[in-house]
């Protein structure tokens, strides 16, 4: 379930243009099933109205710290009491420094006062603004009290300075509230995933891969970060983007994708093989397009490395998972791989179904123990498998 759902989120809202990215972040709040609660600083009010943050979210907008019919229905210091997260975006220098300084002088920067709950600051700012020494001090002393931030994004700002200083996207924010309000059971552990396809030259112009998209090794990688991981995604070529919080190491071919996972799994708890990658690769690629008219169509293939039986022989005591998608015995042919590739589980999925097949967006899965357990989970979106995959990991091979 996602760690959003149910929870109470107080969005403030401050003076800036990136004000009406607000309504975007009210959006996805809600639909991750969100309570939110916009709170509207006067100058946000010049550049978005409460009644436009109030239709989206569903909640009168808190605007006046002395509105008495405000005051009555929810209070500032009941609202900071209820709130499981306190999320400012777009933050501009001015809250920034009030909420160092320890001032409370309007609604906002009075819940933040009050709360016990985390905060959550996307600054938005001018690039010269956002680099000078009391933004950067400000910011710094912050997180040592324990506030978490979302760097802003880079580009063109309204102002047309090009450089650091927009809102980060609204998935980069939303995401950094996930991880923040999900438990903790991989924190202080070093984990790899791998994800997506490879592909393998025949001339410059043609490959052989498969159809794996890549998401359900994304998904896994991202379940891992908002469990509390330190997360190396090791990806093949796949039109998803790199996800945030995690460094992405992006490969083409298996050999490129083996020297990137041994390279990330020193040091390593877990190393979890979503990537399908390819058994087969040409012999010898052709150094030019083919032509069909002189092509005798004839490719001499040759085996890739596999990589998850190369990792098994080094597996020391790091835990590893590998992934099966068949299309029929799936149990007993993910079993054997078990065996022959000295893996500690493997998570296997039937790819013969159009519902959970490739390019899905839900999963159905067995996870298969060495010791020869299996569970079951059921149908549900890769990002649930992906969160249930962990916490069963976790339990069983990964205790504190």
């Amino acid at each position: 379930m996602c760690a959003l759902v149910g929870k109470e989120v107080v969005l403030g809202v401050t003076g800036g243009i990136a004000a009406y990215k607000a309504c975007e972040i009210i959006r996805e709040l809600v639909k991750m099933r969100s309570n939110v609660h916009p709170v509207l600083t006067t100058s946000g009010a010049q550049f978005i109205t409460p009644l436009t943050l109030q239709t989206l979210a569903k909640n009168p907008v808190v605007t006046d710290l002395f509105n008495l019919i405000s005051e009555s229905e929810i209070g500032h210091i009941s609202l900071a009491q209820r709130a499981d997260l306190v999320l400012i975006a777009p933050a501009t220098a001015n809250i920034i420094g009030k909420i160092r300084a320890g001032i409370a002088d309007d609604m906002l920067s009075t819940v933040v006062m009050a709360t016990t709950a985390p905060v959550l600051i996307a600054p938005a700012m001018n690039t010269q603004m956002y680099a000078s020494a009391a933004v950067r001090e400000n910011m710094e002393v912050l997180k040592g009290r324990g506030f978490h931030f979302v760097e802003p994004g880079e580009g063109e700002l309204a102002c047309g300075t090009v450089g650091p200083g927009r809102l980060a996207d609204t998935g980069t924010v939303v995401e950094m509230a996930r991880i923040i309000l999900t438990e903790k059971i991989l924190a202080g552990r070093k984990i790899v995933v791998s994800a997506g396809p490879t592909a393998e030259s025949l001339d410059p112009v043609r490959v052989l891969t498969n159809r794996a998209s890549g998401k359900m090794g994304f998904a896994m990688a991202r379940a891992a970060r908002r469990f509390g991981a330190d997360v190396t995604l090791v990806a093949g070529p796949s039109a998803l983007a790199d996800p945030p919080f995690m460094e992405t190491v992006r490969v083409r071919t298996a050999a490129e994708m083996m020297e990137a996972v041994r390279r990330a799994a020193a040091g390593a708890d877990a190393v979890v093989m979503c990537a399908a990658v390819a058994d087969f690769r040409p012999a010898q690629p052709f150094p030019l397009k083919i032509k069909k008219e002189t092509f005798d169509y004839k490719v001499e293939l040759a085996p890739t490395v596999d990589i998850l039986a190369a990792l098994g022989s080094e597996k020391g005591s790091r835990l590893l998972v590998g992934f099966a998608a068949e299309t029929d015995d799936i149990e007993r042919n993910a079993a054997a791989k078990i065996r022959k590739k000295n893996l500690d589980a493997i998570v296997a999925n039937d790819v013969s179904r159009t519902d959970i097949g490739f390019e899905s967006e839900d999963n159905e899965v067995r996870i298969i123990f060495a010791d020869g357990e299996t569970r079951e989970l059921p149908l549900a979106s890769k990002e649930g498998i992906a969160a249930g995959v962990w916490r069963t990991l976790h339990a069983k091979l990964m205790p504190r």
